[in-house]
């Protein structure tokens, strides 16, 4: 493996971006930012910019970046990045899969930000493998790609080399990683502080997803019942009592149920449940115990245990981050 130890000093690590055309102007940034901080007395990485035209149109087309040179400039790249895809549904050209595998056959880096895992995907460098992306990209990336397995909690995930991020910020915890793998933590931790980020951040992206609770159903009488369930999450709700108060038995009940809403009852009040708390959280100032009540939790513990599970990051914290502010 490559890295700034074992480099002799003449001999930064060779870095190459490939702007596809249309890639926003932050995603594109991101790399270019980490890999181009001045390192004191030698530069850490040499950065260029690859395209497969000299001038690429970025996002809204209102800004371009003149590259370095073209795809051969990733013969002798080290790190192989590709910050973002604008279209989900086009494949690399044949020209930047074959450097792509290419690279990664003789040991290179290749690394896939947010929707750039795409372009690795289109190549075949997923296959086999886990992987993120962006959390709105899920649905349509499982069907494109269903040999690759979808890690969607991961800021980051590397396998054997091939590195692919979670969406848009998660690109800088992603670059800051390769850059620790590389060059050690007391390089990074260096950059970190330049860049005023953590050197590493804990967690993933599911508390950024949105989780909506199924639509409400076409079924009358479940649609009244999931209102009144809505209004009452802190009281205790059996399946019989439930069945009874829309006419049903339990069984046809729990059958009519599953098919309105995709959910069980009990998982359908869980995921309630931290609607409400999240709701709450965002919006009053309410104690994390006077939420767990309000949100119908029978203990804060239950509610705290339940909540961590659900979003990998405990409700004092979410309310730090998602709090409106006055």
């Amino acid at each position: 493996m490559t890295s700034c130890t074992t480099q002799p000093a003449s001999a930064p690590i060779e870095v190459v971006v490939v702007a596809p055309e249309g890639v926003s102007a932050f995603h594109l940034s991101v790399p270019l930012m980490i890999f181009d901080l001045p390192a004191g007395e030698r530069p850490l990485f040499r950065l260029r910019i690859a395209a497969e035209q000299r001038r690429v149109a970025l996002s809204g087309g209102q800004v371009g970046v003149t590259a370095d040179g073209g795809l051969a400039l990733l013969d002798q790249a080290q790190v192989v990045i590709i910050p973002g895809w604008a279209e989900l549904e086009r494949a690399p050209s044949a020209a930047l899969v074959d450097k792509l595998v290419a690279a990664h056959r003789r040991g290179a880096h290749v690394v896939g930000l947010c929707y750039g895992a795409y372009a690795l995907a289109y190549a075949g460098l997923l296959d086999g493998r886990q992987a993120s992306t962006h959390w709105q990209g899920e649905a349509d990336f499982q069907r494109r790609f269903p040999a690759v397995t979808l890690n969607m909690d991961a800021l980051y995930v590397d396998e054997g080399g091939v590195v692919t991020s979670a969406g848009t910020g998660a690109a800088l915890d992603c670059c800051m990683y390769l850059v620790r793998k590389l060059c050690g933590a007391r390089q990074a931790n260096r950059i970190a502080r330049l860049m005023v980020l953590p050197p590493h951040r804990e967690g993933g992206q599911s508390q950024y997803i949105e989780q909506p609770v199924p639509a409400q159903p076409h079924d009358a009488l479940l649609s009244q019942l999931l209102d009144d369930l809505r209004q009452d999450l802190q009281r205790d709700h059996s399946l019989d009592a439930l069945a009874q108060q829309v006419a049903m038995s339990r069984r046809t009940f729990t059958r009519r149920f599953h098919k309105a809403t995709g959910m069980t009852v009990g998982n359908w009040l869980d995921a309630e449940r931290l609607r409400r708390a999240k709701e709450l959280l965002e919006s009053t100032t309410l104690s994390i115990d006077q939420v767990a009540e309000h949100a119908g939790y029978r203990t804060t513990v239950a509610f705290r245990q339940g909540f961590n599970r659900a979003y990998q990051t405990s409700p004092r914290e979410w309310r730090r981050m998602f709090a409106l502010q006055e």
